[in-house]
Protein backbone atom coordinates (compact mmCIF):
# COMPACT_ATOMS: atom_id res chain seq x y z
CA UNK A 1 0.00 0.00 0.00
CA UNK A 2 1.36 3.32 -0.60
CA UNK A 3 0.42 6.17 1.32
CA UNK A 4 -0.32 9.44 -0.20
CA UNK A 5 2.81 11.76 0.33
CA UNK A 6 2.92 15.64 0.21
CA UNK A 7 6.28 15.74 -1.73
CA UNK A 8 7.65 18.65 0.14
CA UNK A 9 10.10 16.69 1.75
CA UNK A 10 11.81 13.71 1.96
CA UNK A 11 12.01 11.62 5.38
CA UNK A 12 15.48 12.70 7.28
CA UNK A 13 16.43 11.14 11.04
CA UNK A 14 17.95 13.76 13.02
CA UNK A 15 20.66 11.83 14.42
CA UNK A 16 21.60 10.91 10.74
CA UNK A 17 22.79 14.40 9.97
CA UNK A 18 25.34 16.05 9.77
CA UNK A 19 26.52 18.52 12.90
CA UNK A 20 27.28 22.60 12.27
CA UNK A 21 26.47 25.37 15.45
CA UNK A 22 24.85 28.68 15.06
CA UNK A 23 26.89 32.12 14.93
CA UNK A 24 29.92 31.73 17.90
CA UNK A 25 29.31 28.35 18.39
CA UNK A 26 26.16 28.53 20.04
CA UNK A 27 24.02 25.37 20.04
CA UNK A 28 20.41 26.27 20.83
CA UNK A 29 19.07 29.13 18.37
CA UNK A 30 15.84 30.10 20.89
CA UNK A 31 13.23 33.30 19.10
CA UNK A 32 9.98 34.43 20.45
CA UNK A 33 7.16 34.93 18.37
CA UNK A 34 4.16 37.26 19.28
CA UNK A 35 1.09 36.91 16.91
CA UNK A 36 -0.40 40.01 16.27
CA UNK A 37 -3.96 39.41 15.11
CA UNK A 38 -7.37 41.24 13.54
CA UNK A 39 -10.33 39.32 13.50
CA UNK A 40 -13.88 41.18 11.61
CA UNK A 41 -16.37 41.96 14.10
CA UNK A 42 -19.38 39.49 13.71
CA UNK A 43 -18.42 37.48 11.19
CA UNK A 44 -15.77 35.12 9.98
CA UNK A 45 -13.52 32.51 12.71
CA UNK A 46 -11.85 33.15 15.92
CA UNK A 47 -9.52 32.34 18.82
CA UNK A 48 -12.80 31.71 21.95
CA UNK A 49 -11.75 31.17 25.94
CA UNK A 50 -15.31 29.90 26.25
CA UNK A 51 -18.38 28.94 24.27
CA UNK A 52 -18.65 31.05 21.03
CA UNK A 53 -21.98 33.00 21.50
CA UNK A 54 -24.49 33.88 18.52
CA UNK A 55 -23.20 36.76 16.14
CA UNK A 56 -22.22 39.11 16.52
CA UNK A 57 -20.30 37.65 19.42
CA UNK A 58 -19.49 40.69 21.30
CA UNK A 59 -17.87 39.08 23.84
CA UNK A 60 -15.12 36.95 22.58
CA UNK A 61 -14.11 39.74 19.53
CA UNK A 62 -13.73 42.42 23.12
CA UNK A 63 -11.76 39.19 24.17
CA UNK A 64 -9.09 39.21 21.26
CA UNK A 65 -8.91 43.10 21.14
CA UNK A 66 -7.80 43.12 24.45
CA UNK A 67 -4.66 41.86 23.39
CA UNK A 68 -3.75 44.73 20.56
CA UNK A 69 -5.66 47.21 23.50
CA UNK A 70 -3.53 46.41 26.23
CA UNK A 71 -1.62 42.71 25.81
CA UNK A 72 0.81 43.13 23.08
CA UNK A 73 2.29 46.51 25.46
CA UNK A 74 2.78 44.73 28.32
CA UNK A 75 4.42 41.79 26.14
CA UNK A 76 6.81 44.48 24.39
CA UNK A 77 7.45 45.87 28.07
CA UNK A 78 8.51 42.63 29.09
CA UNK A 79 10.93 42.08 25.92
CA UNK A 80 12.39 45.22 26.49
CA UNK A 81 12.88 44.55 30.04
CA UNK A 82 14.92 41.45 29.31
CA UNK A 83 16.44 42.59 26.19
CA UNK A 84 14.98 40.39 24.09
CA UNK A 85 14.15 39.98 20.29
CA UNK A 86 11.14 38.70 18.90
CA UNK A 87 9.01 38.41 15.76
CA UNK A 88 6.16 39.29 15.11
CA UNK A 89 3.95 37.59 13.21
CA UNK A 90 1.59 40.04 11.94
CA UNK A 91 -1.80 40.34 9.96
CA UNK A 92 -1.73 42.77 7.91
CA UNK A 93 -5.22 44.50 9.22
CA UNK A 94 -2.99 45.57 12.20
CA UNK A 95 -1.66 48.89 9.75
CA UNK A 96 -4.45 50.55 9.63
CA UNK A 97 -6.20 49.70 12.81
CA UNK A 98 -3.80 50.11 15.42
CA UNK A 99 -0.84 51.42 13.71
CA UNK A 100 1.02 52.53 16.96
CA UNK A 101 1.72 48.59 17.77
CA UNK A 102 3.97 48.84 14.27
CA UNK A 103 5.50 51.75 15.44
CA UNK A 104 6.53 50.66 18.92
CA UNK A 105 7.90 47.43 17.39
CA UNK A 106 9.74 49.63 14.47
CA UNK A 107 12.02 51.29 17.25
CA UNK A 108 12.80 47.75 18.59
CA UNK A 109 14.55 46.49 15.18
CA UNK A 110 12.10 43.27 15.13
CA UNK A 111 11.54 41.07 12.71
CA UNK A 112 7.87 41.36 11.37
CA UNK A 113 6.29 37.58 9.65
CA UNK A 114 3.69 38.02 7.19
CA UNK A 115 0.33 36.33 9.01
CA UNK A 116 -2.16 36.74 6.50
CA UNK A 117 -4.61 39.53 6.24
CA UNK A 118 -6.97 38.57 9.19
CA UNK A 119 -7.51 35.25 11.25
CA UNK A 120 -10.48 35.49 10.48
CA UNK A 121 -10.17 33.50 7.09
CA UNK A 122 -7.79 30.49 6.19
CA UNK A 123 -5.90 29.85 3.42
CA UNK A 124 -7.40 26.61 2.87
CA UNK A 125 -10.33 27.97 1.95
CA UNK A 126 -9.16 30.21 -0.76
CA UNK A 127 -9.09 28.94 -4.52
CA UNK A 128 -5.24 29.43 -5.74
CA UNK A 129 -6.01 33.04 -7.45
CA UNK A 130 -7.36 34.08 -4.48
CA UNK A 131 -4.65 32.68 -1.95
CA UNK A 132 -2.28 34.26 -4.47
CA UNK A 133 -4.23 37.38 -4.13
CA UNK A 134 -4.52 37.09 0.11
CA UNK A 135 -0.40 36.79 0.06
CA UNK A 136 0.03 39.41 -2.22
CA UNK A 137 -1.69 41.73 -0.66
CA UNK A 138 -0.31 41.64 2.58
CA UNK A 139 2.62 41.31 1.60
CA UNK A 140 2.80 44.50 -0.28
CA UNK A 141 1.47 46.42 2.69
CA UNK A 142 4.26 45.28 5.12
CA UNK A 143 6.34 45.62 2.43
CA UNK A 144 5.41 49.46 1.85
CA UNK A 145 5.59 50.21 5.61
CA UNK A 146 8.38 48.30 6.35
CA UNK A 147 10.47 49.34 3.84
CA UNK A 148 10.91 45.86 3.14
CA UNK A 149 8.73 42.64 2.74
CA UNK A 150 8.73 40.11 4.98
CA UNK A 151 11.07 37.03 4.57
CA UNK A 152 8.90 34.33 6.06
CA UNK A 153 5.51 33.32 6.38
CA UNK A 154 2.88 31.63 8.83
CA UNK A 155 -0.23 31.21 7.31
CA UNK A 156 -3.08 32.46 9.84
CA UNK A 157 -4.37 29.21 11.97
CA UNK A 158 -1.25 27.38 10.43
CA UNK A 159 -3.66 26.88 7.22
CA UNK A 160 -2.42 25.61 4.13
CA UNK A 161 -3.71 24.65 0.68
CA UNK A 162 -1.96 22.43 -1.71
CA UNK A 163 -0.89 25.50 -3.26
CA UNK A 164 0.58 27.48 -0.34
CA UNK A 165 4.15 26.77 -0.20
CA UNK A 166 4.65 27.15 -3.91
CA UNK A 167 2.67 30.94 -3.58
CA UNK A 168 5.05 32.09 -1.55
CA UNK A 169 8.28 30.77 -3.41
CA UNK A 170 6.83 32.45 -6.53
CA UNK A 171 6.15 36.01 -3.83
CA UNK A 172 10.15 35.59 -3.11
CA UNK A 173 9.57 34.28 0.60
CA UNK A 174 12.67 33.08 2.14
CA UNK A 175 10.94 30.51 4.63
CA UNK A 176 7.66 29.18 6.02
CA UNK A 177 6.86 28.20 9.30
CA UNK A 178 3.19 25.88 9.09
CA UNK A 179 5.01 22.77 9.22
CA UNK A 180 5.46 21.54 13.06
CA UNK A 181 7.98 18.21 11.36
CA UNK A 182 11.60 19.34 13.33
CA UNK A 183 13.65 20.82 15.84
CA UNK A 184 15.63 21.61 12.64
CA UNK A 185 15.65 23.94 9.82
CA UNK A 186 15.07 21.91 6.63
CA UNK A 187 14.43 22.59 3.10
CA UNK A 188 11.21 21.65 1.12
CA UNK A 189 10.68 21.67 -2.46
CA UNK A 190 8.25 23.89 -4.54
CA UNK A 191 7.01 23.86 -7.94
CA UNK A 192 9.34 27.10 -8.51
CA UNK A 193 12.70 26.13 -6.42
CA UNK A 194 13.81 25.51 -2.52
CA UNK A 195 11.44 26.86 0.54
CA UNK A 196 13.11 26.74 4.17
CA UNK A 197 10.98 24.92 6.93
CA UNK A 198 11.30 27.07 9.79
CA UNK A 199 10.37 25.25 13.06
CA UNK A 200 7.69 26.94 15.19
CA UNK A 201 6.07 25.28 17.97
CA UNK A 202 2.46 23.52 17.79
CA UNK A 203 2.70 22.60 21.61
CA UNK A 204 4.86 25.39 23.44
CA UNK A 205 1.84 27.82 22.16
CA UNK A 206 0.04 29.64 24.42
CA UNK A 207 -3.55 29.83 22.41
CA UNK A 208 -3.51 25.79 21.82
CA UNK A 209 -2.16 24.94 24.97
CA UNK A 210 -4.19 26.90 27.34
CA UNK A 211 -7.35 27.77 24.91
CA UNK A 212 -8.02 24.29 23.21
CA UNK A 213 -6.11 21.87 25.68
CA UNK A 214 -6.96 24.16 28.83
CA UNK A 215 -3.88 24.02 30.87
CA UNK A 216 -3.24 26.16 33.60
CA UNK A 217 -0.97 29.44 32.93
CA UNK A 218 1.33 27.53 35.69
CA UNK A 219 1.33 24.41 34.00
CA UNK A 220 1.87 26.16 30.33
CA UNK A 221 5.19 27.74 32.26
CA UNK A 222 6.17 24.33 33.27
CA UNK A 223 5.74 23.06 29.85
CA UNK A 224 7.47 25.84 28.09
CA UNK A 225 10.64 25.36 30.87
CA UNK A 226 11.04 21.18 30.13
CA UNK A 227 10.99 21.67 26.52
CA UNK A 228 13.71 24.80 27.10
CA UNK A 229 15.78 22.93 29.30
CA UNK A 230 15.87 19.31 27.72
CA UNK A 231 16.28 20.94 23.81
CA UNK A 232 19.28 22.88 25.59
CA UNK A 233 20.44 19.46 26.93
CA UNK A 234 19.94 17.96 23.74
CA UNK A 235 21.74 20.40 21.50
CA UNK A 236 24.76 18.94 22.60
CA UNK A 237 24.37 16.31 19.99
CA UNK A 238 22.88 18.64 17.47
CA UNK A 239 21.76 22.12 16.57
CA UNK A 240 18.26 23.09 17.88
CA UNK A 241 16.06 25.43 17.29
CA UNK A 242 13.31 26.67 20.29
CA UNK A 243 10.36 28.28 19.62
CA UNK A 244 7.88 30.15 22.21
CA UNK A 245 4.72 31.30 20.43
CA UNK A 246 2.71 33.77 22.34
CA UNK A 247 -0.90 35.62 21.76
CA UNK A 248 -1.43 38.85 22.77
CA UNK A 249 -4.54 38.17 23.83
CA UNK A 250 -3.74 35.24 25.84
CA UNK A 251 -0.42 35.84 27.53
CA UNK A 252 -1.20 39.33 27.56
CA UNK A 253 -3.59 38.92 30.21
CA UNK A 254 -2.23 40.01 33.77
CA UNK A 255 -1.99 36.33 35.72
CA UNK A 256 -0.61 34.84 32.36
CA UNK A 257 2.08 37.69 31.88
CA UNK A 258 3.26 36.58 35.40
CA UNK A 259 4.10 32.93 33.92
CA UNK A 260 5.65 34.72 31.09
CA UNK A 261 7.83 37.43 32.91
CA UNK A 262 8.71 33.94 35.14
CA UNK A 263 9.34 31.76 32.06
CA UNK A 264 11.33 34.39 30.17
CA UNK A 265 13.62 35.78 33.13
CA UNK A 266 14.82 32.26 34.09
CA UNK A 267 15.48 31.32 29.86
CA UNK A 268 17.61 34.99 29.85
CA UNK A 269 19.38 34.30 33.15
CA UNK A 270 19.86 30.58 32.55
CA UNK A 271 23.74 29.44 34.15
CA UNK A 272 23.86 27.68 30.49
CA UNK A 273 22.66 31.18 28.76
CA UNK A 274 26.37 31.46 26.56
CA UNK A 275 25.19 28.55 24.35
CA UNK A 276 21.65 30.09 23.41
CA UNK A 277 21.57 32.24 20.18
CA UNK A 278 18.83 34.67 21.27
CA UNK A 279 17.69 35.15 17.67
CA UNK A 280 14.85 35.98 14.91
CA UNK A 281 13.79 33.57 12.16
CA UNK A 282 15.27 35.58 9.32
CA UNK A 283 18.97 35.09 11.30
CA UNK A 284 18.85 31.65 11.51
CA UNK A 285 17.32 31.48 7.67
CA UNK A 286 20.40 33.47 6.78
CA UNK A 287 22.72 31.07 8.94
CA UNK A 288 21.29 28.09 6.97
CA UNK A 289 21.92 29.50 3.49
CA UNK A 290 25.11 30.49 5.00
CA UNK A 291 26.33 26.88 5.56
CA UNK A 292 28.03 24.41 3.06
CA UNK A 293 26.00 22.44 0.93
CA UNK A 294 24.00 19.43 2.03
CA UNK A 295 24.39 20.35 5.52
CA UNK A 296 20.73 20.64 5.94
CA UNK A 297 18.00 17.54 5.06
CA UNK A 298 16.88 18.80 1.16
CA UNK A 299 19.74 20.88 0.30
CA UNK A 300 19.18 21.47 -3.54
CA UNK A 301 22.96 22.75 -3.84
CA UNK A 302 24.01 18.89 -2.51
CA UNK A 303 23.14 17.50 -5.98
CA UNK A 304 25.37 19.95 -7.81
Amino acid sequence: MKLPHHNRFDYSAIVERPDYSWPDGKRLALHVATNLEHFAFGEGIGHTPTEPGPPPDHRNYAWRDYGLRVGIWRILDLLDELKLPASHLTNSAIYDYAPQIMDRIRTRNDEIVGHGRTNSERQADFSEDDEATLIREATEIIGKKEGIPPRGWMSPWISESDVTADLLKENDYTYIMNWPCDDQPIWMETRSGPLLSMPYPLEINDSPAMLSRRHTAAEFFEMAMDQFEEMLRLSEQQPLVCGISLHTFVVGQPYRLRMLRRLLKQIVEHPEADRIWFTSPADIADHIEALPPGTVPGDPRAAT
